[in-house]
């Protein structure tokens, strides 16, 4: 039975299709598959421990298959999935996020079998030794590209790990800044994943190490080609996203909303030249999302909560998703989602966005006010756009279909 879409919303160009209150437990990172010719969204929760498998066959009726209990104290809010199988981050709390300081956490990744979709079932697990894993990479095969925590080392690095026996993960490189062995002050150096794939070459978005590209040919020892950094120039988090889009020599890269009401650097989200890896050229921005005029806003930072960028779609090599390389999806905290044509990459136009309704029950401690903050953006192969929030269920949207011959 399909549930009430929330009131609300702005939109321009985008038109509402369905939505999942996922049984009040908001979700974070999104990943897919499909088997049989039936969809699967599976969920990794913000403020629940554990993962949920909604069927989205019908998007417009999604309908919920399994909750996957997880460890207690730890964040379980990253997810992938990729020929039958999902890989599902753990990883110490950060303060104020719901977990409870100096008590016993897990960390690393599970591996399950989802072979049956709806009957997730777990058959290893990797551990890192230190404060777990973020935003892993996968896409099917025998490695896991993990951005993960390594004893002795500040930060997240990148991790190579072989799951041929899921029962024995074991890892078989990494890479790591030399300043990660002691803490460097005014400098947040951490490798906050995914390490995008394409070929023989990883590009990892490294806080304020910037864009890195690397060789990784021999995975023992992979090798930097570039760094793109913009240390002292970029928000809180530094480098959240570097994502390739090899057919047309381009990157996506931004940084990442933290603190809210804009009490810090002015964000950033653009368009990288890769043409010539050794030396990428950062060559647009994105325009800054303005608020509808019917929101009475003069501006989001107004709106109370985090305003700025987070989570690009990533095909991720996957056939179940899009993967088109003249629009972009950018959530955008309190601005919701918003899409780019990026056909001209050194002139990126706003050309769609959805911003759903404020969230009229709190479930978790952020944001101070309570307002909608869209978290991550995932595009089937049909079109349907999956939204989740910190204190929403899923949201499923699409592109009206005139784009791009019109775009009102």
């Amino acid at each position: 039975m399909a549930q009430q879409i929330p009131q609300g919303s702005f939109a321009r160009n985008i038109e509402p299709v369905g939505y999942h209150d996922l049984n009040g437990r908001p979700a974070f990172k999104l990943a897919m598959q499909e088997v049989n010719n039936r969809w699967y969204l599976y969920v990794a929760h913000l403020w629940h421990r554990g993962w949920s498998v909604l069927e989205v066959t019908d998007p417009a009726a999604p309908e919920f298959r399994a909750f996957v209990p997880g460890p207690e104290n730890s964040w379980t809010i990253q997810v992938q999935v990729a020929e039958g199988k999902m890989i599902a981050a753990l990883e110490r709390i950060a303060p104020g996020w719901g977990g409870t300081d100096g008590q016993p956490f897990v960390e690393g990744f599970f591996i399950f079998d989802v072979s049956e979709p709806a009957q997730p079932r777990r058959i290893g697990h990797f551990q890192t030794g230190s404060t777990g894993t973020h935003r892993n990479f996968y896409d099917g095969g025998n490695l896991v590209h993990a951005a993960a925590g390594a004893p002795a080392l500040t930060g997240k690095i990148y991790r190579i790990v072989d799951i041929s026996d899921p029962t024995k993960p074991r890892e078989v490189g990494r890479f790591s800044l030399p300043e990660q062995a002691a803490p460097t002050p005014g400098l947040k150096l951490s490798s906050h994943g995914p390490a995008h794939i394409e070929g023989n070459r990883a590009y990892l978005s490294y806080g304020d190490g910037g864009g890195i590209i690397l060789d990784v040919s021999d995975l023992s020892q992979p090798r930097m080609i570039s760094q793109l950094a913009f240390r002292g120039i970029t928000a809180t988090q530094g480098i959240h996203t570097y994502l390739p889009l090899p057919r047309r020599k381009i990157a996506l890269v931004n940084d990442e909303a933290i603190r809210e009401n804009g009490d810090e650097n002015l964000n950033l989200a653009g368009i990288v030249d890769i043409s010539d890896e050794n030396q990428p050229r950062m060559i647009s921005l994105f325009p800054l999302p303005e608020p509808p005029p019917e929101s009475g806003l003069k501006n989001f930072y107004e709106k109370g909560g985090r305003f700025g960028p987070h989570n690009h779609h990533h095909p991720n090599h996957q056939a179940c998703l899009e993967d088109r390389d003249d629009i972009a999806y950018l959530t955008y905290f309190n601005a919701g989602l918003r899409v780019y044509d990026i056909r001209d990459p050194r002139q990126p136009k706003e050309i769609a966005y959805f911003v759903p309704g404020d969230p009229k029950v709190r479930v978790g401690a952020k944001p101070s006010k309570l307002v909608a903050q869209s978290e991550d953006v995932i595009v089937d192969r049909r079109g349907f756009i999956y939204l989740s929030d910190k204190n929403h269920g899923i949201h499923i949207v699409r592109l009206k279909s005139n784009w791009p011959y019109q775009t009102e």
